[in-house]
C-alpha cells in the first residue's frame, strides 16, 4: 500500500491567529467550535449551501422563496409594537421589500439612511406590508460591490460572536493557505475515489453553482464521500487503537468451567435457551485468556441477561475473585441486588449492596466487606466507583445499561481492578438494541454477542394506538383487569426532561386516577422522591399490595413484575421508539395475554402515526432500534451526546454504512503498515475526543 505525503503537514501546526484578523477573542469563540489551527478551518465543513450566485429583482419575489437581492433603503424606522423591531424599506425599481430584525442595536438603524444600496439574502414571506425578510443577512453595496458568488454559498456549524459571514471569511483564507502550503493525504490512492484532499476539500467549502445540489445537501456527492470515508477512518483508527491498547493490558486468566456454576444452573429451575448457552461460551473463552474480555451482550428485553451475567461472574467468584455489578439507577440496582443475593445466598456466596441511600454504619460495613474481599460480589450505583471503595481484587465488571454512564464513570470503576497491574475483564449489557451499523461504529472496540431468543412461555404483547379522547374506555379497562386479579402501570412523560415537571405530571395523574378508581389500592413512583421512598412502593407492587402503579419513565429498566399484564404510555409521541420498547418490556414477563396501550394526543402528525405503528406491528427490538436511528440518529439512540461519541463532522452512519467494512479494512492497513499516517488522521479528525478512548 502506498500513502502519498503531498506535502509536511503544516498547516495542523499553523495556528488560528495566523490568519489576518484573528485576536485572541475571536481565538476563544473558535475553540467552541474544535477549531485551533489552519487545518482545523478547513475541516470545519458546511452542513447546508444556499445559491446567491445572481440577483433576483424583487418584484419577482414570491412568498417562501429564498433569494439575493439588491436595492436602495427607503426608509429605516423603529416600529414599536408588541415587539419593538426595526423595519427597513427597500426598492430597486421592479417592487419594494420590507426588511424586519426583532434583534437590533439603534446603531443599525444610523447605519442605513435613505439612498443605502443593499445587497441582501434571506426568505421572502408574507407580511403586514407584502412582501417581508426576517433578518435576512445584508451588506451595504457600494458601486464597485463585486458581483455575486459564482460558486454555492456554505452555511456553517457556527457558535455565539462567530457569524456565517466571518466563518466563510476564515475559511476563505485557509483555502488561500492550502493552495500555498499544500496539505499531506494520509489516504491509499486506491481508497480516495479519484479526489485529491485538496480538491475535495475546495470543492465542498465551494462547490460550482451547476453543482448537484440535491447530491450535496445529501451528503452524497463524491468530494464530499472522499471526506466522510476520511472521517469513519479516522475514528475507526481511534476505536482499534484502543482495542488494541486494552487489550495489551494483562487480567487474571479465570476457568473455563466452574462448579459453581453448575450448582447455580441446578437451583434456577428453568433451561438455559439455546442462544444464552451460545454467549455463555463465547464469554467463557474470553474470561480464559490473560487478557481484559471486552464484550457487550445485547439481549431484548426479558430475553435472559442477568442470568447470562450471574453465571459469567461464577467463573470469577470460584477463582477466589471479585466481582462489581453496576447499575444507572437504584431500582434497577436493588433489583440485581434482590435476584443476585436470592441465586448466591444458597451458593455461600457473599453479596453487599452499595447505594447511595445507606446510612454511615452499612457503608462503612459494605467498604469494609469490599476491601477485605470478604464480599464476593459488590453491586450497586456510581456509589461503587467513588473513591472510597477499594476492591481487594476485582477480576470482573459487568455494566448494565452501559450508554447511560458517563465516560469518567466507567473508566473510574474500571481502574480499581488495576492492583498489581492487572486489569478487569468486562462485561457491558444492554436492554437497547444497537443497529449493527451503530455497533460497528460506536462500539468497534468490543466483541459483540447477541440473545436473540427469548425464553418458552412467553406471549406476545399485543400493542395498541389509541387517542387520548378515549381515555375514560382506558381506565374501564384497568378496572376489570385489576379487579380480576392482575397489576398494571400508567406511565406519564413530559416532553421536558426536568424530573420536576415528570413528578407534578405523574401526581395530577395519580390523584385523578384515584378519584376515578377508588377501589383499587394505586402507588406513585417518580424521579423526585427518596430512594426508599421509591423502593417502598415498587416492593409493594412486586409484592402485589398495589394493583395500579403510576410511574414517570424510572421504571423503563429492572422492574419485574409477571403478574402485570397491561400498560398505558400517556404521550408517547413524545419519546423514542427504543425507550418505549423498554417501556413496554415491563410487560409481557409471564406466560398470560399482555396489552400495552400508547395513548397519545391528537392531532398527531404523519411521522408521529409511523413511529407509533412500528411498535404496533412488531416485538423486534433490532428493527425497532433500526427505525429509531432512522429518525432520531446516533447520540439520541445510544444516550451519548454528553459523551462525544458518534459526533461526526460530515459522516452519517444510517446513511455512510455501505463504507464501513472498507473503513474497517483501511483504518487496520494503516495501523499496521503507516503508523505515522494513522497517527496524522487521528490528529486532524479526533483529537479533541481521544481521552475518551481510555474508557
Amino acid at each position: 500500500m502506498v500513502v502519498a505525503v503531498a506535502a509536511p503537514d503544516n498547516l495542523a501546526r499553523m495556528p488560528v491567529t495566523s490568519l489576518k484578523g484573528v485576536g485572541a477573542a475571536l481565538a476563544d469563540k473558535l475553540l467552541k467550535l474544535d477549531i485551533r489551527s489552519v487545518q482545523d478551518l478547513l475541516f470545519h465543513l458546511p452542513r447546508q449551501y444556499e445559491d446567491r450566485s445572481h440577483v433576483t429583482p424583487i418584484g419577482a419575489l414570491r412568498q417562501g422563496m429564498t433569494a439575493l437581492v439588491e436595492g436602495e433603503v427607503q426608509l429605516a424606522d423603529v416600529a414599536m409594537g408588541r415587539r419593538r423591531s426595526l423595519v427597513v424599506r427597500v426598492h430597486d425599481g421592479t417592487g419594494a421589500l420590507t426588511l424586519r430584525f426583532y434583534h437590533f442595536r439603534l446603531t443599525q438603524k444610523d447605519g442605513l439612511p435613505r439612498g443605502t444600496r443593499l445587497r441582501i439574502f434571506g426568505e421572502a414571506r408574507t407580511g403586514s406590508s407584502g412582501l417581508e425578510m426576517y433578518h435576512p443577512e445584508y451588506q451595504v453595496a457600494p458601486e464597485d460591490l463585486p458581483p455575486p458568488p459564482d460558486t454555492l454559498t456554505p452555511i456553517y456549524p457556527v457558535t455565539e460572536g462567530v457569524t456565517q459571514p466571518r466563518i466563510r471569511a476564515l475559511v476563505t483564507l485557509a483555502l488561500a493557505r492550502l493552495e500555498r502550503e499544500g496539505l499531506p493525504d494520509w489516504l491509499p490512492s486506491r481508497r480516495a475515489g479519484g479526489w485529491s484532499l485538496p480538491d475535495a476539500l475546495r470543492y465542498v467549502h465551494a462547490p460550482p453553482t451547476d453543482a448537484d445540489r440535491a447530491l450535496l445537501q445529501e451528503g452524497r456527492h463524491p468530494a464530499q464521500q472522499r471526506l466522510v470515508f476520511e472521517e469513519l477512518v479516522a475514528h475507526q483508527i481511534s476505536l482499534q487503537k484502543r482495542r488494541a491498547e486494552i487489550r495489551a493490558q494483562r487480567a487474571v486468566a479465570l476457568p473455563l468451567k466452574t462448579r459453581l456454576a453448575q450448582n447455580f444452573l441446578a437451583q434456577l429451575g428453568f433451561a438455559l435457551t439455546g442462544a444464552q448457552k451460545r454467549v455463555l461460551n463465547e464469554i467463557a473463552a474470553d474470561l480464559h485468556i490473560p487478557h481484559p474480555m471486552l464484550r457487550l451482550v445485547q439481549g431484548d428485553v426479558g430475553a435472559g441477561k442477568t442470568v447470562v451475567a450471574a453465571l459469567a461472574a461464577c467463573h470469577a467468584l470460584e477463582a477466589g475473585y471479585q466481582v462489581a455489578l453496576m447499575a444507572p439507577t437504584e431500582i434497577l440496582a436493588e433489583q440485581h441486588a434482590v435476584n443476585f443475593t436470592r441465586w448466591f445466598d444458597a451458593l455461600g456466596v457473599p453479596v453487599v449492596t452499595l447505594l447511595g441511600k445507606l446510612g454511615v454504619k452499612a457503608r462503612r460495613a459494605a467498604n469494609e466487606a469490599i476491601a477485605s474481599g470478604s464480599a464476593g460480589l459488590a453491586i450497586g450505583t456510581h456509589a461503587l466507583f467513588q473513591d472510597e471503595v477499594r476492591f481487594r481484587n476485582l477480576a470482573l465488571v459487568i455494566v448494565d445499561e452501559q450508554h447511560r454512564f458517563g465516560v469518567h464513570q466507567r473508566l473510574a470503576l474500571k481502574q480499581k481492578g488495576m492492583g498489581g497491574g492487572l486489569a478487569p475483564h468486562q462485561l457491558i449489557m444492554t436492554a437497547t438494541p444497537i443497529p449493527r451499523t451503530l455497533a460497528m461504529s460506536a462500539y468497534g472496540d468490543l466483541d459483540t454477542s447477541v440473545i436473540d431468543e427469548l425464553p418458552p412461555g412467553r406471549t406476545p404483547i399485543q400493542t395498541l394506538v389509541i387517542p387520548n379522547d378515549r381515555r375514560v374506555e382506558i381506565v374501564e379497562r384497568i378496572r376489570v383487569q385489576c379487579l380480576a386479579g392482575k397489576q398494571a402501570y400508567w406511565v406519564c412523560t413530559l416532553i421536558e426532561e426536568s424530573e420536576q415537571l415528570q413528578a407534578q405530571a405523574a401526581e395530577a395523574t395519580y390523584a385523578e386516577l384515584q378519584v376515578s378508581l377508588p377501589e383499587l389500592r394505586i402507588g406513585l413512583v417518580h424521579g423526585r422522591q427518596r430512594p426508599g421512598e421509591k423502593s417502598a412502593v415498587m416492593q409493594a407492587f412486586k409484592n402485589g399490595e398495589l394493583q395500579l402503579l403510576v410511574a414517570t419513565t424510572v421504571i423503563e429498566v429492572g422492574v419485574d413484575v409477571p403478574n402485570a399484564t397491561l400498560m398505558v404510555i400517556e404521550n408517547p409521541e413524545r419519546l423514542g421508539l427504543a425507550q418505549l420498547h423498554q417501556l413496554r418490556g415491563r410487560v409481557g414477563r409471564g406466560a398470560q395475554q399482555s396489552f400495552c396501550v400508547l395513548l397519545y394526543q391528537t392531532p398527531l402528525g404523519q411521522l408521529g402515526r409511523a413511529r407509533l405503528a412500528t411498535l404496533r406491528d412488531t416485538t423486534d427490538g433490532f428493527r425497532i432500534a433500526e427505525k429509531d436511528l432512522e429518525l432520531r440518529g446516533p447520540g439520541e439512540v445510544l444516550g451519548t451526546r454528553q459523551t462525544g461519541v458518534t459526533q461526526f463532522r460530515l459522516a452519517d452512519l444510517l446513511r455512510d454504512a455501505p463504507l464501513l467494512p472498507a473503513v474497517q479494512d483501511c483504518a487496520r492497513d494503516l495501523l499496521v503498515q503507516q503508523p505515522e499516517a494513522a497517527e496524522a488522521l487521528l490528529a486532524r479528525w479526533v483529537a479533541a475526543r481521544e481521552h475518551y478512548a481510555q474508557v
